[in-house]
C-alpha cells in the first residue's frame, strides 16, 4: 500500500531537496526553527510511525544535522500498539520507526539530551478515523514540526561551541503511538548512560498554547529544578516572554511537573527532564490538554492531530505570525540555558563528533 506513495514522496522529496533553502543561521533568533517546522511540515505530511513520509522525514532531519558536522544516524525500533476496532475488540499493530540521533562529546562523559518527536498521530481507533484525526494529510506543525525545528536551530547555533558536558540531538518516532521510541531509547541505555544523563529537555506543542510552560519531572530533584525549570522561567521574565508552570491543579500532575508527552518515559526511570510546551493548564480538564479557550477557529480549544487545524496556511490565518513568534521566544530561552547548563564555552574549531 505504501509502496506508490513511497515512490511519490521519494521524488517529491529528492525535487524539494535540491532547491531547498540554505539554513544558516542568521541574527534572528528562531528563524532556522521557524523555517525547519515549515519545510517539514509541508513536505513531509502523515508521518506516521512506519511511514513512508516518516522515514523520509527522519532522513532529512539526519541529513540537517549532518551538514551542521555532527555525527547522525537514523536508529530503526520494532515495536507494537493497540488499536480498537469498532466492535470494541482490541488487536495489535505491528510498527517500525525511526529515531535520528546525533551527537557531540563534551570534555566530560555527561551530557545533556534535546529532544522532539518527529511522527505525526496515527488513528488507534475506528472512531479516530471516522473522526478524520490524523492520518496522510496531517502537517503536524504545532505538534511537533516546530519541536523538531527549535531542536534544530539549537544544533545549529552550538555546532561551533566547545562545551564541558557532551549535548546529544533526537527526533524520536512512535511519540503518538504510547511514547515506543522513548521507551526504546530508555531500554538502549547502557547503566553508564543512564548515569551520565544529567538532564532530557523535551519539546513538544509549541505553537497553539496560550503561552509557555516550563515543567519538571517528578523525579527531578529540587535542585536540578531550580537550575533548569526556573531558570527557565527567570530568563523568559527576563526577556518579556510571557511564561509560566504547572500550577498543580490536577493531583496526578504535581505543581511544576510535566505529563503527557516523551519526558515521561525517562522521568520514571529517575533521570531529570524539563519539558517545553505551550498551552493552558488552567483551562478544561486541568492536565494541560486544552491549549487555549474555546473559540470558532478552534471549537475544542486544541488542534490535536486535525489535519483542518494543524497545518502550516490555517494557523497562520488563525493565529498570524504565532509560528514565528512562538519559534523565536522558545530559541531566546532555551539557547542561553542550554549554554548555561552545558557549560559552553567561546567559538572553536573542535568538530562535532560521535
Amino acid at each position: 500500500m505504501f509502496a506508490p506513495l513511497c515512490r511519490r514522496l521519494l521524488a517529491l522529496t529528492l525535487g524539494a531537496c535540491l532547491s531547498a533553502p540554505a539554513f544558516s543561521a542568521p541574527a534572528s533568533f528562531g528563524h532556522i526553527a521557524s523555517q525547519q517546522a515549515r519545510y517539514i511540515a509541508t513536505y513531509f505530511p502523515g508521518r506516521m510511525t512506519g511511514s513512508p513520509a516518516e522515514m523520509l522525514s527522519a532522513d532529512y532531519i539526519r541529513q540537517q544535522l549532518v551538514k551542521m558536522g555532527y555525527h547522525s544516524d537514523i536508529r530503526a525500533f520494532n515495536s507494537r500498539y493497540l488499536y480498537v476496532m469498532q466492535d470494541k475488540r482490541q488487536i495489535w499493530r505491528k510498527v517500525t520507526g525511526s529515531t535520528v540521533i546525533a551527537a557531540r562529546e563534551g570534555k566530560q562523559p555527561q551530557e545533556i539530551v534535546i529532544m522532539a518527536h518527529l511522527d505525526t498521530f496515527a488513528p488507534l481507533s475506528d472512531a479516530d478515523s471516522a473522526r478524520n484525526l490524523g492520518g496522510l494529510t496531517l502537517q503536524g506543525i504545532d505538534d511537533n514540526a516546530l519541536g523538531v525545528g527549535v531542536m534544530l536551530e539549537l544544533a545549529d547555533r552550538l555546532k561551533a561551541f566547545p562545551s564541558r558536558y557532551g549535548l546529544r540531538f533526537i527526533a524520536t518516532s512512535g511519540e503518538e503511538q504510547g511514547k515506543l521510541g522513548a521507551k526504546s531509547l530508555l531500554e538502549r541505555m547502557t547503566p553508564e548512560q543512564h548515569k551520565n544523563t544529567l538532564l532530557v529537555i523535551n519539546l513538544d506543542n509549541l505553537v497553539v498554547g496560550d503561552r509557555l510552560y516550563f515543567n519538571s519531572g517528578k523525579s527531578t530533584p529540587a535542585s536540578v529544578r531550580k537550575l533548569t525549570r526556573d531558570r527557565a522561567l527567570a530568563i523568559a521574565r527576563s526577556k518579556g516572554i510571557p511564561a509560566s508552570t504547572n500550577p498543580g491543579l490536577n493531583a496526578r500532575y504535581p505543581a511544576g511537573t510535566s505529563c503527557c508527552n516523551d519526558a515521561e518515559v525517562f522521568d520514571s526511570a529517575g533521570i531529570p527532564v524539563l519539558s517545553v510546551e505551550a498551552t493552558n493548564w488552567s483551562l478544561g480538564n486541568k492536565d494541560g490538554y486544552q491549549q487555549r479557550a474555546k473559540s470558532r477557529a478552534f471549537p475544542q480549544g486544541t488542534s490535536w492531530h486535525d489535519p483542518r487545524l494543524d497545518n502550516a496556511q490555517y494557523l497562520d490565518s488563525a493565529l498570524p505570525g504565532r509560528i514565528d513568534h512562538r519559534a523565536r521566544e522558545v530559541v531566546s530561552v532555551m539557547l542561553p540555558l542550554v549554554k548555561e547548563l552545558a557549560k559552553v564555552g567561546a567559538p572553536g574549531v573542535k568538530k562535532a563528533g560521535k
